[in-house]
């Protein structure tokens, strides 16, 4: 607890920020073990001869880990005790200043970094069975000196699999310096997720504007406005990244190498891609509720237009019907022998006139019929 006193954040600054309500649905995980899964420790220990994956049975392990001063990867899963994650913390010198931003849940996006410690939570965001449904877990990194901690709500096997698997293979292999360049690969392999959902959103919305076009039910725009919420989502959540980004490039961060101040550059760009695909998808959403606005209206129309034909064939016929309906004495056809066989004649005559002369205007074409 020696950096304490080093401390100066701004008043505010470190405060818990959680959401109102989860940015996506809870992991099935979570949901069916009723919101917290246990915990669970393991370290990929940098050591000079090679790294080295251990499970953590206990907390004695963690703090024999640190007596040693080797640089360490502790991965921590589940967050269904609390205390224990607040005593691995402490064991690490982690300040309990940061204890706030990595176990209230859900928490803001967030980056912050105070004396030798940086602090970053995000959510890890992917669809559920169904691909309009987003899930969330929350995913947080502190990197210190000779230690990097990761802590994910929702267990999914090997943390981060991928990058577990590049730190052990690694040539040369890898020490204390790489442990902010795995803090920002951890991060862009988090963000990196969304562009696959990105494109996913992108095949829905092509096929949902089709069938707004061909067969505009109202399914089709309340599947629209779910993808257009989904959106909105991500961008509340990779919103804070933006300016935090920036704020932490301009600082001195003793922890931080070169290395891995260009990667958080590289990430600023990888939000503002995601923004930018996230303002075209909205786009889309719009253009497949005017499709359907539009493809609804032109089928009011053909409705209408058909009300019209048949009003306007049926005019003169109810016209004649109504003449001979009248009950005068003196009407001479009506004591005609072939009265009856005339008026029917020349009502037909009539109505297949005025429906070839609407034929050839081009009335009776449908303009709402699908077409390949």
């Amino acid at each position: 607890m020696q950096s304490l006193p080093q401390l100066r954040p701004t008043p505010g600054s470190l405060d818990s920020r959680r959401l109102e309500e989860r940015p996506g649905q809870m992991p099935n995980s979570l949901y069916l073990a009723g919101g917290r899964a246990a915990c669970s420790l393991s370290a990929v220990i940098l050591w000079p001869r090679g790294p080295e994956r251990r499970l953590l049975r206990n907390l004695g392990e963690l703090q024999e880990l640190k007596e040693q001063n080797v640089p360490f990867w502790l991965r921590i899963t589940g967050m269904g005790q609390p205390h224990l994650i607040r005593d691995a913390l402490e064991r690490c010198h982690i300040p309990m200043v940061f204890a706030p931003l990595v176990l209230d849940t859900p928490q803001s996006t967030r980056v912050d970094s105070i004396g030798d410690v940086i602090a970053v939570v995000l959510h890890r965001l992917r669809f559920s069975r169904d691909p309009l449904n987003l899930v969330s877990d929350q995913v947080s990194m502190l990197l210190t000196h000779n230690c990097l901690i990761s802590i994910e709500e929702a267990p999914s096997g090997e943390p981060f699999a991928s990058l577990t698997d590049w730190l052990l293979h690694k040539t040369p292999i890898a020490g204390a310096d790489d442990l902010d360049d795995l803090l920002h690969y951890m991060v862009d392999n988090i963000l990196d997720g969304i562009f696959p959902m990105l494109e996913q959103m992108a095949n829905r919305l092509d096929d949902l504007e089709e069938a707004a076009l061909r067969d505009p039910r109202p399914r089709v725009l309340t599947r629209a406005y779910q993808l257009r919420a989904n959106l909105r989502r991500i961008r509340q959540q990779l919103w804070p990244l933006r300016h935090q980004i920036l704020l932490f490039l301009r600082q001195n961060q003793p922890v931080m190498g070169p290395d891995g101040l260009l990667g958080f550059q590289e990430m600023a760009q990888n939000v503002d891609q995601i923004f930018d695909s996230c303002e075209i998808l909205r786009h889309q959403c719009d253009a497949v509720t005017e499709a359907h606005m539009a493809s609804t209206g032109n089928r009011m129309n053909q409705i209408m237009k058909t009300l019209t034909i048949v009003s306007t064939i049926f005019a003169p016929l109810t016209f004649i019907a109504g003449i001979y309906g009248m009950n005068f004495d003196n009407m001479p056809e009506l004591h005609w022998r072939y009265g009856y066989i005339a008026s029917l004649v020349l009502m037909g005559a009539i109505a297949t006139t005025q429906a070839i002369y609407l034929w050839r205007r081009g009335w009776f074409e449908d303009w709402t019929a699908p077409r390949r």
